[in-house]
């Protein structure tokens, strides 16, 4: 890869930016995203679309190289949403606990995990001030819980139950476990195979 790119964190979720550091820091050399550059609105209808509109805002802002993602849950029974309005499916500023409890409540007629099946996707956009940019995605299929479950991860995580896992949600995980098989992992760990062929 040659000398370090400084890349500026385009999220504003601190949670969801040190999810990102956990995973890139050690390869790519990532600065904060500075507290002057104001929301980004996110006002496209895909994942990817909604990650370039931060990535290309914090260019703009900054002058370097920036990394956005956008993520959300997709649910079968709820025809794929919440899907790009997952942050906001209880309203504009929704807690995590309202977004969870307007999901369950949605599923509340379905008891059966077959009839709650979902997945977690992410698309990640980095962008380079000339423009260019590397675009990488990732899911993890899984279903709803009946209640959440563990104190850890974020947004929808407590009762998200991977495909993949041992029956945990990925509140209940370690934040390695969980890294090695979300779908932001999956995206980050396709953005470095991108960065180095």
């Amino acid at each position: 890869m040659g000398e370090r790119t400084r890349i500026v964190l385009a999220s504003a979720n601190p949670k969801k930016a040190a999810e990102i550091v956990e995973i890139l820091g050690a390869h790519l050399e990532l600065v904060p995203r500075p507290p002057e550059v104001p929301e980004v609105i996110e006002d496209d209808d895909t994942f990817e679309g909604n990650s370039r509109l931060k990535a290309v805002a914090l260019v703009a802002a900054t002058g370097l190289a920036a990394v956005a993602d956008d993520s959300g849950l997709e649910v079968d029974a709820l025809d794929g949403g919440p899907g790009v309005w997952s942050a906001r499916y209880a309203g504009e500023h929704a807690t995590d606990a309202q977004n969870v409890d307007k999901l369950l409540a949605a599923l509340a007629d379905r008891p059966d995990p077959a009839d709650r099946t979902a997945r977690f996707r992410a698309v990640v956009v980095l962008r380079y001030p000339d423009g260019a940019e590397i675009v990488s995605a990732g899911h993890v299929e899984g279903h709803i819980a009946h209640a959440p479950r563990g104190p850890g991860g974020f947004g929808y995580d407590p009762v998200f139950v991977p495909a993949e896992g041992d029956g945990r949600t990925f509140g209940e995980m370690t934040q390695d476990e969980k890294h090695a098989i979300s779908h932001r992992g999956r995206a980050l760990r396709s953005l470095l195979a991108q960065l180095d062929a």
